[in-house]
Formats: C-alpha cells, structure tokens, sequence
C-alpha cells in the first residue's frame, strides 16, 4: 500500500490567493497610508509560518522521480503605471525578517517674481534611515535629516533625528509604538515625503499651522480594523511656551513651530494626550481628524496655559484625480497672563490660530514609470486669528490671513523619484510671489 503523499499544491493555491488579495487591497490605496506598512509585516509573519510549514512537508513525503520543468512563463508587459512604493513605515521583505535601509530628500529652487536677487536653490533636506525587524512581531524605525546640506556654527543647517521608535505587534489588530514619532496629525505629517504631495514646497496650512514635521516623544498604541478604520491615541511631551521670543517673527510664522521640543532635553513636566481616526472604507477615500491637548508651561510660570489642536481631513483618489481638503485650528488658553510681561515686544502670543486648504490634481498621461499629474491647491492659513484682551490701546490687533494659490504639476519619472515646478501667488504679500522647480526622490 503506497504511502498518502501530503497535499502541498492546496496550500500553495491559498498562499497565491492570499497574496493576489493584499496586493490588490493596498493598490486601491495609495502608498502613503499609514497601515499599509503594518499588514505588509503581518503578512510577513503569516509568509514565514507557511514557508515553514511547506519545508516540514516536504521533508516528509517520499522521493519521487524527477519531472521536466515547465517552460518559463513570458515576462508580463510592463504596466502603464508602476505598483506604488511601500511607505516608509515599512519594515523587511515579504520574505521575512531583516533591515532595510529608507531615505528621500528634495533639492528646491525658488525665484521670487519680483525680487529675483533673492533666487535661492537649497538642498531642503537630506534623510537617511534604517528600520530593523527583531522578530516577526518586533521592529524599530529611525530616521536622522539634515536640513540645508552643511549644519555648523556658522552655517544655516541642522541636524535632527526625525523618528527612533520601537513597535510591536500585540493582536492583529493593534500594535504598540514607544519612542520619538510623527504625531498623527493631517495629511502631511506622517506622509511628507516629495514623491508624497504635490508642490514643490509643503503646504502653509500644515507648516505654519500644523507644525510639520512635528515629532513628540511618548507612547502610542495604533489599532487598524477590518472595515477600514484605523485609530491612533497616546501620551507624549507636550509644547514648551517659555521659549516663545516675543522679539522674534518666528512666533508670527508659526507659533507651534516655534516652541517645540524634538525630543531634544524636552522639559516634561507638562505632557499631552492624543488621538487620531482615520476611515478608508472606500476605496481611494480617505477621511479622518486628529486632537492633540496639554499643558504647555512645563512648571515655569505661575500662569498655566493649555495648547489645543484640532484638524478634520479628506482625500479621494477616484481614477486619475486626486482632490485633497484639510481644516486647522489651534489655540493657547490663559495668554493675557503670559502676554502680561512682553507688552513692548512685537510677537505676543496668539490666542486662537488656523488655516485650510482644497487641492485637486489629475494624472493628464502616463507611460511606463512616467506619470504626469499638473495640479491646483487653494488654502487659507492665519497664524494670529486672535488676542486675548490686553486693555485699550494694549491688545495687538488680529492678524490678517494669508491667502495663497498654488498652480503647477509633479512629474513622476521612476517610482520614488519626482520633478515638480510650480508657480505660488501671495495675496496679502505680493512680494512673496514666486515660481518653484524641485527634484526629490523617497525609497
């Protein structure tokens, strides 16, 4: 009686099966979203239980005579548009553990319309990290920037570790991040990378309203679900408002840009919660909104104050278009106190501040790795809204909001490499209308 040969072809059939299923899941996504990494690393997990599996079967069935190969399949033609790249947030091959190396930068040109002495090409930034995958369940993910390509004393450069964090896999459904990470916040703040937005600059509304790229230190817990929901909420470091220089403009640029603490010695008396849901039921709809609250004079002053973020998001990706809107609000409790002590200066600090913006873009041709997507964004953004109430003749009046078209388009030529130029119209300060190039790469 012949031995009963273990039926490998079945299990084989399911593994194909499973993979056809994810692949074409994540490519009714786009690439930048924030789960796509983490059920590619369970997959990895369930991939290596199989491979695991089949190696035991095989080592039990009984030698067979050899059979001719089968011919090789032909190549498949290449497709019109290339299978998105992972995000960075991805870790390892499908093939198991490992380390894996991630970086994008951007080089910039900026010539203003109407003070072209100012034309300025900068290399905007430069990343380079690596993500390392300890066991199936287990990985850390760090990034180090350098900004304007020399950092020293004497020159405008900086060196920043962008993210160190460590994850781990607790159920399938939810996973736990400790370290420094990007707060998940907009559209932009987790998904920055060139070949990720349109436009040769980050928007205004989440530079100058949100801080991007905003990073806290902290532990988070990340829950991604079946229908399509995917939830982030944590404690972590919170804003620092005694670094506020009320003779300095940076304050009127971005208030919460310029009291961060990166990480870097960051007081933490004073610590922040928050939460973040995001709904991609639909294919190539994403909808979602974020709240970040804490105290935020770490001890240091009598007068406490608390700093408020809030912002709604949306993007749809139907065919070739791409239409992208976003709401900002952010505000400082208990600033007549603070702004009590720097009457004189010409920075107080805004009590409420916010911005928004609509975009819209559409892929007009592609071929091969070549996509060309020409673009239109709108937004709206006022970092002083609004003053608490100093007494006549002392409170600041509010400042007017900033209103600026954006018309250009991205022109992908590799996947993970862009070319973009654009054209930028200031409506209060015309003499900050500029025309943009750009050339950025992520892998």
């Amino acid at each position: 009686m012949k031995p009963t040969r273990p039926r490998i072809l079945p299990m084989k059939t399911l593994l194909a099966a499973s993979l056809a299923l994810a692949v074409g899941s994540a490519a009714a996504q786009t690439a930048t979203e924030a789960d796509l990494g983490r059920r590619l690393d369970e997959l990895a997990a369930e991939l290596a239980k199989v491979k695991d599996q089949l190696a035991q079967l095989r080592q039990a069935q009984p030698p067979v005579a050899p059979v001719a190969a089968p011919a090789p399949a032909p190549a498949a033609a290449p497709t019109a548009t290339a299978p998105a790249a992972p995000p960075p947030s991805y870790s390892g091959s499908l093939l198991g553990p490992g380390t894996v190396l991630t970086s994008y930068g951007e080089i910039n040109y900026n010539r203003p319309t109407r003070a072209s002495q100012n034309t300025q090409i900068d290399m905007r930034r430069f990343v380079l990290g690596y993500q390392h995958r300890f066991d199936e369940r287990t990985k850390v993910v760090t990034e180090l920037e350098v900004e304007h390509a020399v950092s020293s004393a004497d020159d405008p450069g900086e060196v920043e570790v962008e993210q160190a964090y460590i994850e781990r896999q607790i159920t399938p459904v939810w996973a736990a991040r400790a370290g420094l990470f990007l707060m998940p916040v907009g559209l932009l703040n987790e998904n920055h990378e060139p070949t990720a937005f349109y436009g040769v600059e980050r928007n205004f509304v989440e530079t100058a309203i949100i801080p991007s790229t905003w990073r806290e230190g902290g532990f988070q817990l990340v829950g991604a679900f079946d229908n399509g929901v995917t939830v982030q909420g944590g404690v972590s470091t919170s804003f620092d408002l005694n670094k506020w220089d009320a003779t300095s403009s940076e304050g009127r640029e971005s208030p919460l840009g310029s009291i961060h603490q990166e990480l870097a010695q960051a007081k933490g008396h004073d610590l922040a919660v928050f939460g973040a849901v995001n709904w991609r039921g639909v294919p190539g709809l994403l909808v979602g909104g974020s709240l970040f609250t804490g105290q935020a004079t770490q001890a240091q002053a009598v007068d406490k104050a608390r700093i408020t973020l809030w912002d709604v998001h949306a993007r749809w990706t139907p065919g070739r278009w791409d239409v992208a809107a976003l709401y900002t609000r952010g505000t400082i409790s208990n600033t007549a106190a603070l702004n009590a002590a720097l009457i004189g200066n010409p920075t107080l600090i805004p009590k409420s501040f916010d911005g928004y913006y609509v975009q819209a873009a559409y892929k007009v041709w592609s071929h091969e790795d070549y996509a060309l997507s020409p673009f239109v964004r709108w937004e709206q953004f006022n970092t002083a809204k609004s003053y608490a109430d100093l007494g006549p003749g002392l409170t600041p009046e509010a400042a007017r909001a900033e209103r600026v078209v954006t018309v250009g388009a991205n022109l992908q030529v590799s996947q993970g490499i862009v070319l973009k130029a654009d054209y930028q119209r200031f409506r209060e300060n015309a003499d900050l209308n500029r025309f943009n190039l750009g050339l950025g790469w992520s892998f």
